[in-house]
């Protein structure tokens, strides 16, 4: 599959009990790129790019992680802007 960039947003008790952390060990573990940060209105957003397929085992690992705290979740595709280094946790 081709290098992709997902904007992910989750909503829900998402803030406050490590889905940050756990977002990114999961993609280290994954070798993707980008980041992940709380937002002021109480979601969080994740940014990755990487091999489409990849990216798509990335999202559902979170989900079935961490799915106790998601009330609900979307994710848009667009072409990748090769902008990150590595992945990391952002501040707002």
């Amino acid at each position: 599959m081709a290098e992709k960039r997902m904007d992910a947003l989750f909503s829900g008790s998402v803030q406050g009990v490590g889905f940050r952390f756990t977002a990114e060990r999961f993609a280290n573990d994954y070798g993707v790129k980008g980041y992940v940060r709380n937002t002021p209105n109480g979601k969080v957003e994740l940014v990755a790019e990487g091999d489409e397929k990849i990216l798509k085992k990335l999202l559902n690992a979170i989900v079935e992680d961490m799915g106790n705290v998601i009330d609900n979740y979307s994710a848009d595709w667009f072409p990748p802007t090769g902008e990150f280094e590595r992945f990391e946790i952002r501040a707002y």
